[in-house]
């Protein structure tokens, strides 16, 4: 009779949690929300020039709003620890940045305020309302239920959103690249040349240029994203397709693109990379996530909440098994390949012919 009441007890504590957890759930929008909120209005960057600690009737006036719209917005924010009050006086607080709130601000070297600003867009929030009709054998992807084109078409035609992509992505590359060179430089070793493929604006190729000088850089991508693309020293811009052609080098490197292709795909880019470079010496350097990487543990929330955008954004795209990156290998006719573990949700493939 006790293990019985035990084991009601036990499920009446986790009905409990239940409880509270649903909540999560139902309101689960509101922190991207909100945190896109004190982006546009610049919430972060106003308290990251100001000396001290803003009061809320000086970051009113800074902002020219409501001090009491703004309180509430605060007051959700530092309960996320986004942002904290710090004491002025023995009789004040003001408001002050956390270590979350610095990679909010739109220019730090660690920013991430682009890539919330991206997936925060109604552009990239709309697929994910018909992922359940492509669950049930939709023959439209969410992306094009929702927009009509897939996603690289939708950029290509819509500048705006191809440069909020561009600029999200070089968010990205920015804390990637630094975890890549500062964890592993040994693999940019030796080399004379390296083609990013399908490198964006170029902001990946350009740090790993500035942090290993001796190497040229060519920046490929389609060509109405190279042609916007800033000049970086060490740097050249070739648009094309990868799907065509790649640029010769010493070694290909890609840093999340793999993963927005299925795998017929992603074996043909992967074949174009390996005629790219030399047999003997050449190598393809991939930096993207593996799923159920027991030495990546602290990051499998992320990728699998990466996976679904991939179901939700892209055709085909997906994040990968270590078992589903070998296959690919073999196929496109690599024959070993390395893995090196980065600070970041990234790992870092060496693939050799």
């Amino acid at each position: 009779m006790s293990s019985e009441i035990k084991k009601e007890e036990i499920d009446s504590k986790e009905e409990e949690a239940a409880v509270k957890e649903i909540w999560k759930y139902v309101l689960g929008f509101t922190p991207m929300a909100v945190v896109k909120c004190a982006i546009e209005l610049r919430i972060p960057d106003i308290l990251q020039k100001h000396d001290t600690p803003m009061t809320l009737a000086e970051l009113a006036s800074e902002l020219r709003c409501s001090s009491s719209f703004l309180y509430r917005i605060m007051r959700f924010l530092i309960q996320y620890k986004i942002f904290q009050e710090k004491p002025i006086s023995d009789t004040s607080l003001g408001y002050a940045l956390t270590p979350l709130s610095r990679l909010l601000t739109r220019h730090g070297k660690q920013s991430m305020a682009d890539f919330v600003l991206l997936e925060s867009s109604p552009v990239m929030l709309a697929p994910w309302h018909k992922l359940s009709a492509m669950v049930l054998g939709s023959q439209n992807t969410p992306f094009e239920a929702a927009h009509g084109v897939d996603l690289w078409k939708f950029a290509a035609a819509n500048p705006s959103h191809s440069k909020l992509i561009n600029d999200a992505m070089a968010c990205d590359a920015r804390n990637a690249v630094r975890a890549v060179i500062e964890g592993c430089p040994e693999v940019f070793e030796g080399l004379k040349t390296v083609v990013d493929v399908g490198g964006g604006d170029g902001t990946a190729l350009g740090l790993i240029v500035e942090g290993c000088p001796w190497i040229k850089g060519i920046n490929f991508d389609l060509p109405h994203v190279v042609s916007v693309a800033p000049a970086w020293k060490g740097v050249e811009h070739v648009g094309g397709s990868m799907f065509d052609h790649i640029p010769k080098a010493d070694a290909a490197y890609l840093m999340k693109v793999l993963h927005d292709w299925g795998d017929e795909e992603c074996i043909e880019i992967l074949r174009k990379c390996r005629e790219a470079i030399p047999q003997d010496t050449g190598k393809v350097i991939i930096v993207e996530s593996i799923v159920g990487l027991e030495e990546n543990h602290d990051f499998e929330d992320v990728v699998l909440m990466l996976d679904m955008v991939m179901m939700a954004h892209t055709s085909t795209g997906k994040e990968r098994t270590l078992e589903e990156w070998s296959y690919m290998f073999d196929e496109a006719g690599f024959t070993r390949y390395t893995i090196k573990q980065i600070t970041s949700y990234h790992s870092v493939i060496e693939v050799y012919p």
